[in-house]
This record gives structure tokens, C-alpha cells and sequence, in this order.
């Protein structure tokens, strides 16, 4: 199995920018997507941003287009998400996830994913 560990999550205010990291773990990463989602309490896990490992094809949701950037780092089986223009609605905890396929589009949804970390929290003040 993939083994996940998120880090970077914290406490910035509205407007400022915060950098997440997943390290992924677990034989080969050849054909992997990863992804993002965040989750706030009571609420669904949404969607935030996808990638597919080969070729570096990006999902974004609606609301973080233009905001936040997804990227690896091939050398350190690492993820990024480069969040920029932070939003009090932003505030979440954060986890990555990711499968052992190659989706194209990467996908948005949860059920596509089968590794997950636990989780870094975010919390943006307004």
C-alpha cells in the first residue's frame, strides 16, 4: 500500500499563502494520482486539487482556480499545493490522497481514491 504524510498546514490570515506537502511512501510511483481534499466539521469531504504523477496533467475545484497550484517533485515522491489568497473559507483540514492509476482527467471524485493521510490542518483568520 501507499503510505501518505501531509505536513505545512497552520494558522495564516485572509490573503496570505501557505504551502502543503504529501510524502508518499510504498514501492514504485510510476502510475499514481494524487490528490486533495479538504474537510471542515459537519460538512463533506470536497474536492481540491488532483494530479496525475506521469505527465503532470491538474484538477482543480471551482473554488481555488487561480489560487492554488498542485505539483510533485519526482525525486522525493513529494506533493505540493501552493495555496495563495488564502480565504477564511479555506479553513479546513487538509488530506491527501491518492491510487495506483492514471486518470484523464485526474479525478475529482473521493470514491476514486484508495490511500489516504491523516490529515493537516489549515486556519485562515479574517
Amino acid at each position: 500500500q501507499v503510505q501518505l504524510v501531509e505536513s505545512g498546514g497552520g494558522l495564516v490570515q485572509a490573503g496570505g499563502s501557505l504551502r502543503l506537502s504529501c510524502a508518499a511512501s510504498g514501492r514504485t510511483f510510476s502510475n499514481v494520482v494524487v490528490a486533495w481534499f479538504r474537510q471542515t466539521p459537519g460538512k463533506e469531504r470536497e474536492f481540491v486539487a488532483a494530479i496525475n504523477w506521469q505527465g503532470g496533467s491538474a484538477s482543480y475545484a471551482d473554488s481555488v482556480k487561480g489560487r492554488f497550484t498542485i505539483s510533485r517533485d519526482n525525486g522525493q515522491n513529494t506533493v505540493y499545493l501552493q495555496m495563495n489568497s488564502l480565504k477564511p473559507e479555506d479553513t479546513a483540514d487538509y488530506y491527501c490522497a491518492a491510487n495506483r492509476r492514471y486518470y484523464s482527467p485526474p479525478s475529482t471524485s473521493l470514491h476514486a481514491y484508495d490511500y489516504w493521510g491523516q490529515g493537516t490542518q489549515v486556519t485562515v483568520s479574517s
